[in-house]
């Protein structure tokens, strides 16, 4: 008679329609679950009898020896200073990251996730580069638990260390219509992300509270490159100067910049004509001329806390994985926004 194989975490969680994350959770006590999620699992349990392995536990409970890094690209320097962030944490535990950047190899996130699972690494950090990845995180998953950062892709029950991009959003534009801007348009961020949704409902807060009609505000779709933001920028200022934008809401500062560009080599003046305002504060937006007007991103620390809840979750104990939430998004008022100019 053929031996019963004996149920692992995976099957409790494809019964339960939940991440291993979520069944891991709700066993080791470790981080919150919806209660209609954790009824699931504890049934998905009874029902296939699951009992957790000691030996394998025992050697899950080690400490971790290697982590996956994964971000979209690392001349944003956002990205970069999470990485630092990561690697700071992980050198606290001597434990090695392997860097993976999708755009660096031309090859597609999906890939990269099974080249990382192939390495037995012990987790991942996550950044996403498009906002829906269902694949790659799936293969990911299949390795450890997987952290996000700066990002909640809809559908995946994961952990994430985000910042309240909503609420900067929401007060980098405020200071533009206090400024007596009225014409305003937005270079967004990739539609599928959700940090890019969640500046573009801020900045329309922002523009309904100042009493205008969100709906007339062209937002213009980007993808967080700079060229993306000197060319939709050069197509949002097309017009006439008295119909064209006074303001530029830039969802991340390298678009910003890239709109910065365009408005030196058409000759309009910052922020003279045009007010220009980004988002994440990187280094070199308090170096440029004019000052960038932007709302900062602790990116560092962002990295940080999402390596130590990914060790946490590795190493359970009493408590829930440290670091993860939402931190504050503050605004850095520079020299980038001024009045609307006066016609003539």
């Amino acid at each position: 008679m053929a031996t019963r194989r004996r149920p692992t975490m995976k099957d409790v969680a494809e019964h339960a329609r939940v991440s291993l994350s979520t069944v891991s959770y709700v066993l080791n006590g470790t981080g919150p679950v919806a209660p209609e999620r954790r009824d699931r699992v504890l049934d998905a349990v009874r029902v296939l009898e699951y009992s957790p392995n000691g030996s394998a536990r025992s050697l899950k409970r080690r400490r971790a020896s290697t982590i996956g890094l994964v971000v979209p690209e690392l001349t944003n320097q956002f990205f970069a200073m999470v990485a630092e962030g990561v690697q700071k944490a992980a050198s606290a535990r001597d434990v090695l990251v392997v860097l993976v950047v999708p755009d660096a190899t031309e090859q597609p996130e999906e890939k990269q996730a099974t080249l990382l699972r192939s390495q037995r690494l012990d987790g991942v950090v996550y950044l996403s580069g498009t906002g829906s990845l269902p694949t790659a995180i799936l293969e990911l998953q299949r390795s450890g638990p997987v952290v996000l950062v700066d990002e909640q892709i809809p559908g995946f029950d994961l952990p994430a260390v985000v910042c309240d991009s909503r609420r900067g959003a929401r007060e980098v534009a405020r200071h533009v219509f206090e400024h007596g801007h009225r014409r305003v348009a937005v270079i967004g961020g990739p539609s599928a992300l959700w940090t890019a949704q969640q500046r573009l409902a801020g900045y329309r807060e922002a523009a309904a509270a100042a009493g205008l009609d969100t709906d007339e505000i062209p937002v213009l779709v980007g993808d967080y490159r700079q060229e993306s933001g000197a060319r939709l920028a050069a197509q949002a200022l097309a017009g006439p100067p008295g119909t064209r934008p006074t303001a530029l809401l830039c969802a991340n500062d390298l678009m910003a910049i890239g709109a910065l560009e365009h408005c030196k080599a058409a000759g309009i003046r910052v922020p003279q004509e045009l007010s220009l305002v980004g988002f994440d504060d990187l280094p070199v937006s308090g170096l440029l001329t004019p000052r960038l007007t932007t709302v900062r991103q602790p990116a560092h620390d962002m990295g940080f806390r999402a390596a130590t809840a990914l060790f946490d979750l590795l190493e359970p104990g009493d408590a829930p994985p440290g670091g993860l939430g939402m931190l504050p998004a503050t605004v850095q008022l520079r020299d980038s926004v001024a009045p609307p100019a006066v016609p003539g």
